[in-house]
């Protein structure tokens, strides 16, 4: 089954520092302070890195490691999150990651680690070549794709720490990439013990999700442009110059930095600032659909949640579409800061630029840039789940009457051939034939688009409640794991739970047990400790056997 994924250009480890706004954090969140009078970002660091000598011990930090910012943010009432990343003995570090916690006069509150373990390797000199685990990590990818002649097979091994599989090691992180027979992207991520060989994980790396334009999906849609001479160019300057380019059915092959080749992006341009005629034989429509895609993006975290663009740095990505052949996906790649569309091979999917579809992928850049969860088990999952909500609520925040908001993923993409009405389905996931509707002990051995199942079912249950209904004209009817009767608090009030759980409180390791945890404190922030919305968070999430 093809999957909506999306591509990650820097690992966890070693993402930069960036600095995100405020999250806008509910009414029942008691403002003590104005927004003049709450710290700036450089306060707010300086007290954490105050903290961090003061807590070195409790936070596991020795005089081998290194630390750096990777995001900061500062509530209404001038409380301060500091996300870290770090280095042992100038090696990243996949699992170290974590969240300062600090009140509004600076002082340490507690932290969110990914790892509790200590990091002490007695040599971080490798036994494994680097050679030799690029030799495993390429095995690796021709494995996860048996029957496909593979072509500009290539690798890269970089040596970390992975303190996220048991006792922190020396392991070598490789990048494995190729392009299928029809000159399409694959990609793997191998993680190898550096000491024996032996395999410890693997992922793809490819995850997938003033003008008026006539769009594929979304009917006639207003546009920011940008007037150039006689013409106008699909670049929008209120919001960051996010513009859309043709990939001209070309691919690259790009990732954490290795280019051999690399699609263009040609940006459209049109004469009479009217685009697209809303039927794929005109190329500018599905870059209709992806501009609007990426504003209704950009203005739900911006206007929900006081993010400003994907990155909080108030700069724009791009769009890529009519990329590769038959291409049945799309992808957010951070190491071009854009999002890429395929046109779908006509019988199984259409053109991959629907709305929840560009929500779904831009959001995994947001989650790359604030708790980075790992793309393999539980928070895997959650990764995915974390996009399939964001995407569901970009659709709710659109509210374009010929794309309703719905707790479908993909419903627009689909085609007959693929054989159900739409990718996944919040309500039940098990409908799509491979999702978990409640979690087990071996929920993180399922792929990623599976193992989202819970997430996904408890978002739903925390939105609209258990039981049998119909929501914009969409009838559902999702049970639970333990028989209770749920009550909905809304699907506004889950994107803001889950935004604050992600920016503050997620890790790249947290897992379902710990995505409770991290959205409860984000409730009990937002609504208070004996609020409906606390119990309602509790309640979904036993209701899917998450205790």
């Amino acid at each position: 089954m093809s999957r909506i994924r999306h591509i990650r250009g820097s690992s966890p480890a070693t993402a930069g520092a960036v600095v995100t706004t405020a999250a806008l954090l509910a009414a029942a969140l008691a403002p003590a302070a104005t927004a003049d009078s709450r710290p700036t970002r450089a306060t707010a660091v300086e007290n954490a890195a105050s903290a961090l000598a003061a807590h070195a011990a409790n936070l596991g930090l020795t005089s081998a490691q290194h630390t750096t910012v990777r995001d900061v943010v500062i509530d209404k009432d001038g409380t301060q999150h500091v996300r870290y990343d770090r280095t042992y003995r100038q090696l990243p570090v996949l699992g170290g990651d974590f969240v300062v916690h600090l009140a509004p006069g600076g002082a340490y509150r507690g932290a969110d680690r990914a790892t509790r373990k200590a990091i002490s390797l007695t040599s971080v000199t490798p036994e494994l070549s680097g050679t030799k685990a690029a030799g495993l990590a390429v095995d690796a990818l021709r494995a996860a794709h048996p029957g496909q002649v593979l072509k500009k097979v290539t690798a890269r091994p970089r040596l970390i720490v992975d303190a996220l599989h048991g006792t922190p090691r020396l392991a070598w992180r490789t990048d494995a990439v190729a392009q299928d027979s029809l000159g399409n992207p694959v990609a793997r991520t191998v993680l190898t013990d550096a000491r024996t060989g032996a395999r410890i994980d693997a992922w793809d790396s490819v995850e997938t999700a003033a003008g008026d334009g006539g769009s594929l999906y979304s009917g006639t849609v207003p546009l920011e442009t940008t007037a150039s001479g006689s013409a106008y160019q699909l670049k929008d300057p209120t919001r960051g110059n996010t513009y859309t380019g043709d990939a001209a059915n070309k691919t690259d092959l790009c990732i954490f930095g290795i280019c051999i080749s690399r699609a263009p992006a040609t940006l459209f341009t049109d004469a009479d600032n009217h685009w697209g005629t809303g039927t794929s034989s005109d190329r500018s429509s599905a870059a209709v659909d992806a501009q609007y895609g990426t504003d209704m993006t950009w203005d739900y975290y911006k206007n929900v949640h006081g993010r400003n663009g994907i990155a909080g740095d108030g700069k724009g990505s791009y769009n890529r579409v009519h990329y590769g052949k038959n291409y049945n996906n799309a992808f957010w790649d951070d190491s071009c800061f854009c999002m890429t569309y395929g046109d779908g091979d006509g019988s199984t999917f259409g053109p991959l630029v629907a709305l929840d579809v560009a929500g779904h992928e831009m959001s995994h850049g947001v989650t790359s840039k604030t708790a980075a969860l790992t793309y393999s088990g539980e928070s895997g999952g959650l990764n995915e789940a974390t996009s399939d909500i964001f995407g569901t609520m970009v659709e709710w925040y659109a509210d374009n009457p010929s794309d309703p908001g719905d707790y479908l993923i993909g419903e627009k993409i689909v085609r007959p051939g693929f054989g159900k009405p739409a990718l996944r389905f919040m309500d039940k996931p098990s409908k799509d034939g491979n999702s978990a509707d409640c979690w087990s002990s071996s929920v993180g051995n399922l792929d990623v688009h599976y193992s989202s199942g819970v997430a996904n079912h408890f978002a739903y249950l925390l939105a609209e409640g258990s039981g049998a209904k119909t929501v914009n004209g969409v009838a559902y009817d999702s049970p639970t794991c333990n028989g209770a009767t749920v009550t909905g608090i809304g699907h506004d009030k889950v994107g803001r739970i889950w935004y604050r759980a992600l920016t503050v409180y997620m890790t790249s390791s947290t897992n379902y047990a710990g995505a409770r945890t991290a959205t409860l404190n984000a409730a009990k922030d937002l609504y208070g400790a004996g609020s409906a919305e606390y119990a309602a968070v509790a309640a979904a999430w036993s209701a899917v056997s998450v205790g």
